[in-house]
């Protein structure tokens, strides 16, 4: 896990500048090389081979900076009969590119952004993993600079604000596949290459890896033997992720029985693996639960217990670290949960990617019932005047809340039905919130697309929600929250066998009746207690109103209520002051959420 920068025919490099915002992605060494007009920065956090994969490596023509791991690489080198000097990962994927090319990319398992110069046809390759995990950022308004953080781009390329990105994430809370708050700035897309040739100064994306492809699919398997497969699948994931590695590692372990089972089988491939579970004052506590399942696996077990009571002090590097304003407040958690875990090991599992293809959130129970994205007019007509006269509701945990929620969702249609299912901020109050509205014309086409298919409503949310939040938010908090602390995350239910067969299967598979996840918690009958079965989805319950309302309280007023505010070109301030002083009839969930949204903004606009 490292961190990687670039640039092409750049008149200067003030490397010393790049250092000090990648150093945390790799402490371990820093090297970098120039070839012809290619200039290459790697940050190396040393976790395969750690004295011989030092890079840049060089290997005839080629020269590669990586960032990632290839889980499967020495079962490639036997089957490809590569004859390599060290046991890196690096120089197993220099020698397959040597020999096929960017197909290679379709026998790699594993998470990786990597760029590969050759200085025979003078092309530069980059190229990002099937769900996006590690990132890989570009940008072409002076000379062609990438890297693996917004924040090192930043260093050497006169970002300029893109004010029509910023108004599109604001309704999904999220920069959409490729967009970002740069003009000329993007991200490379999951499953995504960039050929730049460096004679002409031109370039080209492609799309090497698309989960839609699988969507389209459908497996005859009887649900006994997709409970084998993915039995099998899972197992071959941990495994690899467990011995693809020279150093210890670790597991996170909540109440859930994503990380259940992912402890439970990384415990047989290593003897003592270490586990830790996060306890949070003030929320719902799942130490109990991880408890039951260190003993069943007599793992080494820790409990973190973690205050906020620094979260005045830190909020503002939590934030800025990012690059982008980044709106999840998860990350906070998640910030701390890694510093913690970093103090104990390097390398630590979890369990991301699961709900996005089981079927995990609460949400898409309705969705696997009925095609809310094409309701009828008399449906959503009965349900606009059934949601009109309901209470608004503020316990978002209740039965009522859901019920509440479902009639908001059947009165709309189109987008807006998956705005409203996910983070929800504007719904419904568009037209007296937003100074001009969102277009979100990227996502808009892809939701076209994906509802024109045939899929049913299930099968359509759960791709909107890989391509959608999980690479856009969920992967981008994750790998900002790890890396920050020089921690590599790995995540088995991003395997390429899984992410190629889950899709395939029947939607009774994923949620049956209102149970979410139905294959995993069968799985679980075999590796876990019973009490963990029935467990709701939690995540990390953020008690975001009382931050609002109390120790962020000023901080938030200093920035949004300050001369010249930035977010006053996107929203509304007359409606951000009812809402705050609470002229409006709001739940109280959703105020704090648009509050700390544009707090966020103003923050990041303000030191960017």
């Amino acid at each position: 896990m490292c961190g990687i920068f670039g640039t092409i025919k750049a008149p200067s490099i003030d490397k010393e500048s790049i250092k000090k915002v990648l150093l945390h992605r790799g402490p371990d060494a820093q090297n970098h090389i120039t070839v012809d007009d290619v200039f290459l920065y790697h940050f190396r956090l040393s976790i395969v081979d750690l004295e011989g994969g030092k890079q840049p490596m060089s290997y005839k023509h080629l020269h590669i900076i990586w960032n990632g791991e290839i889980y499967n690489h020495q079962d490639l080198r036997e089957k490809y009969n590569l004859e390599c000097e060290t046991s890196s990962d690096t120089e197993t994927l220099l020698y397959l590119f040597d020999q096929f090319g960017l197909s290679m990319l379709d026998d790699l398992e594993g998470m990786f952004a990597f760029a590969i110069y050759n200085d025979q046809n003078k092309k530069l390759y980059l190229g990002r993993d099937r769900a996006g995990k590690k990132p890989l950022y570009y940008n072409d308004s002076q000379y062609f600079a990438f890297s693996s953080e917004l924040n090192a781009l930043k260093t050497q390329c006169n970002l300029e604000v893109n004010n029509d990105a910023i108004l599109d994430y604001l309704e999904p809370t999220y920069f959409y596949k490729d967009s970002t708050p740069y003009l000329n700035t993007k991200a490379l897309d999951g499953g995504s290459y960039l050929i730049y040739d460096t004679i002409s100064d031109t370039y080209d994306v492609t799309k090497w890896w698309d989960i839609s492809t699988f969507y389209n699919q459908r497996s005859n398997d009887s649900f006994e033997n997709a409970l084998k497969k993915t039995d099998e699948y899972l197992r071959a994931a941990i495994k690899r992720r467990v011995e693809s590695s020279d150093l210890e590692v670790a597991s996170f372990l909540s109440g859930g029985i994503d990380s259940g089972l992912v402890t439970a089988i990384a415990s047989e491939y290593y003897s003592k693996l270490k586990t830790f579970t996060v306890a949070f004052e003030g929320t719902f506590d799942e130490s109990g639960l991880a408890e039951q399942v260190a003993r069943k696996y007599n793992t080494d077990h820790t409990t973190i217990r973690i205050s906020f009571e620094e979260l005045e002090n830190d909020i503002e590097d939590i934030i800025l670290q990012y690059g982008q304003p980044f709106f999840d407040t998860s990350s906070i958690p998640s910030y701390y949960v890694a510093r913690e875990a970093k103090k104990h090991v390097t390398v630590v599992l979890n369990g991301d990617g699961a709900d996005e293809l089981f079927g995990g959130y609460r949400r898409s129970v309705p969705f696997a019932k009925y095609d809310f994205f094409n309701s009828s007019r008399l449906i959503r007509g009965l349900a606009k005047g059934a949601h009109r006269i309901l209470p608004i509701s503020n316990n978002k945990k209740s039965l009522y809340n859901y019920i509440y929620r479902l009639t908001d969702l059947a009165s709309r249609d189109g987008l807006n039905t998956y705005l409203a299912s996910t983070y929800d901020l504007y719904t419904g109050i568009e037209d007296i919130a937003f100074v001009k509205r969102p277009t979100n014309a990227k996502l808009k086409a892809d939701f076209d697309r994906i509802n024109q298919n045939g899929k049913s409503g299930l099968n359509k949310m759960l791709e909107l929600d890989f391509i959608g939040p999980l690479f856009g938010d969920l992967l981008v908090k994750m790998d900002m929250a790890t890396m920050h602390n020089s921690l590599e995350g790995r995540s088995p239910f991003l395997g390429k066998e899984l992410l190629e067969y889950i899709p395939t299967l029947e939607e009774s598979y994923k949620i049956k009746g209102s149970t979410t996840k139905h294959l995993l918690r069968e799985l679980s009958k075999k590796y876990l207690p019973q009490e963990l079965i029935g467990q709701p989805k939690r995540g990390f319950e953020i008690p975001l109103k009382d931050w609002v309302n109390g120790v962020l309280k000023n901080k938030i007023e200093s920035y949004i209520f300050a001369d010249h505010t930035y977010w006053t070109n996107f929203v509304k301030k007359d409606f951000i002051n009812k809402l705050y002083n609470r002229e409006l009839d709001f739940p109280e969930e959703r105020r704090a959420k648009i509050i700390y949204q544009l707090f966020v903004l103003e923050l990041w606009y303000k030191k960017r």
